[in-house]
Order: C-alpha cells, then structure tokens, then sequence
C-alpha cells in the first residue's frame, strides 16, 4: 500500500475528485494549507499599504491505495490538477506499513 499527499491549488479541487473517482479511487483526506515553493509568494495592496504574502492558500490532499492503483491515481491527479502555470503543486508518495479499520478491526488492504 501507498500513501499518496498531494498539495495542489485549492481551485482544482473538484476537478481532482472527479478524476479519481472516474478512475474508481473513493476516500481522500483533504485540508486547507498555507505554503509556497517557487512561487514565493506575491504582494497584494490593502488600504493603500503593501505587503508580502508569503503563504499562498493550498490543498493538500492525503490518500492511501493499493500498490495497482498508484500510477493511476498519480494520473488522474496531474489531469485534474494540471494549468500548466507554476504553483500546479506536488505528488509526494511513500510506504504504508499497516491500515487498521477502527470500527471492524480489518487490516491492510481490507481497511482501505
């Protein structure tokens, strides 16, 4: 099993969803994050007063699957996620070493 964190722009969040779930991929964690990399950040006038905003506003979107599923997740979250402009965002994917399903007790991929 894998575990699949993606930080994208909070705008393609839908269309994300809509490309997992067309690839049969249910059950995400999603949270509302503050970051930047390349981007670093923009100024916005307020009252007449500039300021840096360093953070920008993102999603970060936390998943786990099964080891099959993995490409096509990553697939599906480039095509929904991607405008081709910088700050598109990030896949990150690592190990996942035991799932346990607190209501029946299933592990592994039965708890997914």
């Amino acid at each position: 099993m894998k575990k699949i964190v993606a930080i994208i722009k909070p705008f393609k969040l839908d269309d994300v969803r809509e490309a997992l779930s067309s690839k049969g991929i249910s059950g995400m964690t999603v949270s509302e994050v503050k970051g930047f990399g390349r981007q670093k950040g923009h100024t916005e006038l307020y009252r007449g007063a500039e300021y840096v905003v360093d953070f920008l506003p993102k999603a970060k979107l936390e998943l786990v699957v099964k080891d099959d599923d993995v490409d096509a997740c990553i697939e599906a979250i480039i095509k929904g996620a991607h405008t081709g402009k910088i700050g598109d965002g990030k896949i990150f994917v690592s190990n996942v070493e035991r799932v346990i399903r607190i209501r029946t007790g299933e592990e592994g991929e039965d708890a997914i």
